[in-house]
């Protein structure tokens, strides 16, 4: 069996990321009501009561919305760094114990293996994630203000990549937002910008990378069809071809992505 991975929401609306396999099906973040997030996984043909585990990149409410009321729904483990554990304690409810996991570097679940690595967002340990399967790699990075090293190491060598595409830079200074937000948007702990995530891609590509995804994108500050033209002229700049060539799509605040096998 392939490797499928859909996203179910992504943007600062809620999200969610559904992975299964053979062996193991989990979801990454659960930032929608569990009841939203069951329905949804239902209507790409899946069954929701088949999830093993929920994992967590960090603390914010549009990240963990659901995760309480799926884990004592469903009786499934939400596994967590410590330091993301602390902080969203006081917003999920009360878990029961065995289903509480501290996120170790390496994770088995059934036949996925998932790693996690650091992100630069103003959250307590944010963090995106790898997912291997047999001789496949998927990774998921969103919420982060900057790539660097770090994050640019850890998505090489991706077979599918999700990553954010937030805003258009010029839409965010002129448009409703305080000041204070758009610094936050803006800065090195906001979110990336289109710009940035072509330069981002761009980088890893050249390695093999066959799908790339683009997500949170903003409803405010950037269109769906802009933030794919951005991130498509830049890979073009560098004669990296583009559907075909490397498949380049979008996801979505409000319903999910197609469903991809890999």
């Amino acid at each position: 069996m392939k490797l499928k991975f859909c996203s179910l929401y992504s943007g600062s609306s809620g999200n969610c990321q559904y992975i299964k396999t053979k062996n193991a099906t989990i979801i990454i973040d659960a930032g929608l009501s569990g009841k939203r997030i069951q329905q949804e996984i239902v209507n790409i043909g899946e069954d929701p009561k088949k999830i093993d585990a929920i994992f967590i990149t960090h603390e914010h409410i549009d990240h963990i919305q659901g995760a309480g009321i799926m884990s004592r729904r469903l009786n499934i483990p939400i596994y967590a760094n410590e330091k993301t554990w602390e902080a969203m304690n006081p917003c999920i409810g009360d878990i029961k114990s065995h289903n509480i996991k501290v996120l170790d570097d390496c994770t088995q679940i059934g036949d996925l293996t998932i790693k996690s690595f650091d992100i630069s967002h103003d959250a307590v340990h944010p963090v995106g994630y790898n997912i291997f399967y047999e001789n496949k790699k998927l990774s998921l990075v969103t919420d982060t203000g900057c790539f660097n090293g770090t994050i640019t190491n850890s998505i090489i060598d991706s077979d599918l990549l999700l990553v954010e595409s937030n805003h258009d830079e010029d839409l965010v200074i002129i448009g409703p937002y305080p000041w204070s937000l758009k610094r936050r948007v803006l800065g090195e702990f906001g979110h990336m910008s289109n710009e940035a995530a072509g330069r981002l891609i761009s980088k890893v590509v050249k390695r093999g990378t066959e799908i790339v995804l683009l997500g949170h994108l903003s409803k405010e500050n950037n269109f769906p069809e802009l933030a794919y033209k951005t991130v498509e002229s830049i890979l073009l700049e560098e004669f990296i071809d583009v559907n075909p060539g490397v498949c380049l799509d979008l996801t979505y605040r409000d319903r999910s992505s197609k469903v991809y096998e890999i």
